[in-house]
């Protein structure tokens, strides 16, 4: 009786957990019953108890389950905490060589970049090996397969490898400069992810439908990770540091000018970097542009010139060259950026309901330009006053600001510290309790007139 029962649990796992290309009449009856020991015992963290059937196990039956993997990798985890010195360096190997094991007979429940970086964390964490080594593994692990490496932290250390190693004159800045970008994309495009799934979940609450518990779970797991996203997307704009300022973009383009002034890829990076950092009132950023017009006009090169206009005033010169940028350009990216521009120019003429028009086909460009966001945000605050017919619905429009500000760290995690103390702020000029109470709206929606035409759910007391 109780090797049918050791064999039915063991074959629940199997299923929930899947197989390597094989089924459960495949695997012996003693990996079954030496995987149920293992898993009962790893369940409660007995890795002591567990670890004779793990190593069994690994030896013998590497393909039982998957359950032998995520279990594993807790009980070689839990090693790494208690070991030191050269124990920890083997410990590491150990458990580098295990997640390979589990590509190995998993591979469909194995995300090969995911599990390179992984390891390459593993490594970075544990300070086994050089920094160069280090990075060159998480470089490996974004070259298989970039797509499924969604961890703020890797993504993070990643460029934290490569600035520590041109401090030490072992990577050029370029290739810094271009790896920052990187890694801002990369972070935005995740963070872009997790908002959408949140806002979701949002936009049922802001509508009075409850959550199930699995969806309040999610919430909580969704705004976790964008807080993390915020934090290592700020370190990654702290790491760069004064290295990303105008004082070192300006020489080291005019250092390579001459020799690439016929490389329109090079003239393009170059340019758009200096508009990046608003290094535009160069007389390198105005060369650049000259130059990039001369061998490639484009949307491109339309926008650098609308920038050049508007530096020097001429509205209408500049907001044709921006339509024309947008006319022209096929990258949503670039795209966005000349809405934005745009936009900017319609909302310090004071046009908001303009502005916010553009600045949403920026958005829809470009999901990750939280900075529009803010803008929309600040919008919506300076005109509380003008867009309430009480007292109550006209500081409602705070909370309008504040959500809105919020979800701009959401989707641009370097913009996250900013982002939610501007919320904060304007959350604490909107109705406090003692308001909402004396006006019995607590849980109800306020509509907002004027130009914002929108609506807010109060709080709940």
């Amino acid at each position: 009786m109780k090797t049918k029962l050791t064999t039915l649990f063991a074959a629940i796992v199997l299923m929930m957990t899947g197989t390597a290309n094989v089924n459960a009449q495949q695997i012996s009856e003693e990996c079954i019953t030496t995987g149920s020991i293992f898993v009962e015992a790893a369940k409660v963290k007995n890795y002591e108890a567990a670890r004779p059937s793990f190593e069994k196990l690994r030896k013998d039956c590497p393909n039982w389950s998957l359950a032998l993997y995520q279990y594993g990798e807790r009980l070689l985890k839990a090693d790494l905490k208690k070991a030191t010195g050269d124990q920890k360096t083997a410990v590491v190997q150990d458990l580098i060589s295990f997640l390979k094991q589990r590509e190995q007979y998993f591979p469909a429940k194995t995300p090969s970049g995911k599990n390179a970086a992984n390891q390459a964390q593993i490594l970075f964490d544990n300070k086994v090996g050089t920094k160069k080594s280090q990075y060159d593994a998480f470089n490996a692990a974004f070259a298989k397969d970039p797509e499924s490496i969604s961890s703020s932290k890797s993504i993070y250390t990643r460029f934290k490898l490569a600035v520590d190693l041109f401090k030490a004159n072992e990577l050029p800045l370029q290739d810094v400069f271009d790896l920052y970008d990187e890694t801002q994309e990369k972070l935005n495009k995740e963070a872009t992810k997790l908002d959408v799934k949140l806002q979701k979940l949002l936009d049922k609450e802001n509508a009075g439908q409850p959550l199930s518990a699995k969806e309040a779970k999610r919430k909580d797991g969704y705004t976790k990770n964008l807080k993390a996203f915020g934090t290592f997307g700020s370190s990654t704009d702290g790491t760069m540091g004064v290295l990303g300022n105008c004082e070192n973009l300006i020489p080291l383009y005019n250092k390579g000018y001459e020799e690439n002034k016929n490389d329109i890829a090079w003239i393009r990076k170059a340019a758009g970097r200096l508009a990046g950092k608003d290094c535009t009132d160069s007389e390198l950023f105005q060369k650049l542009v000259t130059q990039l017009h001369n061998l490639e006009p484009s949307a491109k090169s339309a926008q650098y010139l609308g920038i050049l206009a508007d530096k020097k005033g001429d509205n209408a010169a500049a907001q044709n060259y921006f339509q024309q940028a947008i006319d022209l350009e096929t990258d949503p990216k670039e795209k966005a950026k000349s809405y934005y521009r745009l936009a900017e120019k319609a909302r310090k003429s004071g046009s908001y309901g303009k502005a916010r028009g553009l600045y949403n086909k920026a958005l829809a460009e470009d999901p990750s330009m939280g900075r529009c966001y803010l803008k929309i945000a600040a919008m919506y605050a300076s005109s509380a006053n003008n867009c309430g017919d009480s007292v109550f619905n006209k500081r409602a429009v705070y909370w309008l600001a504040a959500n809105t500000a919020e979800r701009a760290g959401r989707v641009s995690p370097s913009l996250a510290k900013n982002a939610n103390a501007t919320a904060a702020a304007y959350r604490g000029k909107a109705p406090d309790k003692s308001m909402i109470f004396n006006a019995n709206m607590g849980g109800k929606t306020v509509s907002i007139g004027c130009w914002i035409g929108s609506s807010v759910r109060v709080p709940n007391l």
